[in-house]
């Protein structure tokens, strides 16, 4: 085998795991919201204000889409590296912003920049990973990116559940805004980001660039010394060529415009779909309502956290499963377990609604969803979108599947009540499970297998 192990490998894994604390961050100010919400609601009054509760909680979203349109633009002109070190920034800059904040509309437009960053994160993080990445490795180390992202979640849940102090039973308004939680503990809870955003900038600076950036901006020799040092010579020599091979046949600049091209359509479709196809499955709602979905399930208030965690370590687990099978069982047959998986598991979800079967029933069906999801949809959309785009528009491709990303989690999040009041439960998910049925369809006829093959050899492939 031309690629060289050992020590290139623990070095390939050392920039993979810096470039993916953007994910870890991207999971923590994602979540750590929701631990923060009963106490600055109360701080800022708006605890019976449904419009303000809103944009507080969505704030963040606005910020994702425009981040996610932007970073593949900068990243294509400036390079993968800077733009990285800008979203470590910014992470930052939210972290103490929205902790230090005294006014509501402050608050909101560091959730603003915090949303930027994640939409810069949730984009370039994979992206760069499967920039550097060899063949037989990109899937297990794009899945880097996704299992820093659950354990993200898993330590916002954790450390937004250590910094609060109980709450007294029946305790008014006036008493939690006067309380440390409502005077302080939810501003700790955002500068505790601080840390790990301090680190991911601080550390951003060893990075490399993308050889394949490097080379695709007509910077050989540095392209090569990356590569060579990832590699070694014979490896770089090789993925050079390659990459010069496909190059050559292009006469053709990045960008936007090139999206529109006929001979994307095929590669954007893909794209674009596994992306909506990851938000419509419908397993956020269950992340955003899991309160009242255990609570439902007739669950007491004291147990409902415990549960969360539960469904936070079986997203860790079953994440950390799925990078050791993408590279083995493939792309699509972890999709297509994905799709139709969920889909038989929401049919029996709907039905436990249906017929008003609670307690652990309910919570062991969850706990199935959550792990079918975290071990096939969550992970390979990430390695599919990262690796199925020609270089020369990687980053602005993957900037709209980000952006639909983005797109349907808000719409999917928007409609949730609606279609619970009108549908109910039941009706709900089973509505989520032909979405699912529907998608896995797609992915049998139109999605191909990339494991084990280069990006170069993909792009042929794909792109004609």
């Amino acid at each position: 085998m031309i690629f060289m192990k050992t020590q290139s490998n623990f070095y390939l894994f050392l920039i993979a795991l810096i470039s993916a604390m953007g994910g870890f961050l991207f999971g923590y100010d994602w979540v750590v919201i929701g631990g923060a919400k009963p106490f600055y609601e109360q701080y800022f009054g708006i605890a019976n204000d449904p419009v303000m509760q809103g944009w507080a909680m969505s704030s963040a979203l606005i910020g994702c889409l425009f981040g996610a349109l932007s970073a593949g633009k900068l990243s294509d002109r400036l390079g993968r590296k800077p733009i990285l070190i800008l979203a470590a920034g910014l992470f930052i800059c939210t972290a103490v912003g929205t902790g230090a904040v005294h006014s509501f509309t402050f608050f909101n437009v560091f959730r603003l920049v915090g949303g930027f960053a994640i939409g810069i994160a949730s984009s370039l993080s994979p992206m760069y990973i499967a920039e550097i990445a060899p063949a037989h490795l990109r899937g297990r180390f794009v899945s880097i990116n996704q299992l820093t992202v659950v354990l993200g979640i898993l330590t916002s849940q954790i450390v937004n559940w250590q910094i609060a102090e109980p709450v007294a039973l029946g305790a008014t308004h006036e008493m939690i805004r006067e309380s440390w939680n409502g005077q302080m503990g939810w501003r700790w809870m955002f500068w505790a980001m601080t840390v790990p955003a301090a680190l991911f900038f601080v550390f951003s600076f060893i990075l490399p660039e993308s050889p394949r950036w490097l080379a695709s901006s007509g910077k050989r020799e540095a392209a090569l010394k990356v590569f060579t040092r990832m590699g070694g010579k014979e490896y770089a020599v090789t993925e050079l060529a390659a990459i010069e091979a496909v190059s050559a046949c292009q006469t053709q600049e990045g960008g936007y415009r090139q999206l529109l091209n006929p001979a994307m359509y095929k590669v954007l479709t893909i794209g674009v779909v596994m992306a909506i196809l990851q938000q419509w499955c419908g397993i956020n709602v269950i992340f955003n309502y899991a309160q009242e979905i255990f609570m439902a399930a007739g669950y007491g208030v004291s147990d409902v956290l415990m549960n969360i965690v539960v469904t936070g370590i079986t997203n860790v687990i079953f994440t950390i499963l799925a990078m050791f099978v993408v590279d083995r069982w493939g792309r699509k047959a972890l999709t297509l377990i994905g799709s139709f998986g969920l889909a038989v598991i929401y049919t029996f979800m709907g039905a436990a609604y249906y017929f008003h079967i609670t307690g652990v029933v309910l919570l062991i069906i969850v706990v199935m969803a959550i792990a079918c999801y975290a071990m096939t949809l969550a992970t390979v959309m990430w390695v599919i979108i990262s690796e199925i785009f020609p270089n020369r528009i990687r980053g602005v491709a993957m900037s709209v599947c980000t952006f639909a990303l983005w797109a349907a989690c808000f719409i999917l999040t928007y409609t949730f009540p609606m279609l619970n009041s009108g549908l109910g439960a039941a009706g709900t998910f089973w509505l989520y499970g032909l979405i699912c049925l529907a998608g896995g369809i797609f992915v049998v006829f139109r999605l191909p297998e990339t494991k084990g093959k280069s990006l170069e050899e993909i792009e042929k492939e794909l792109v004609k």
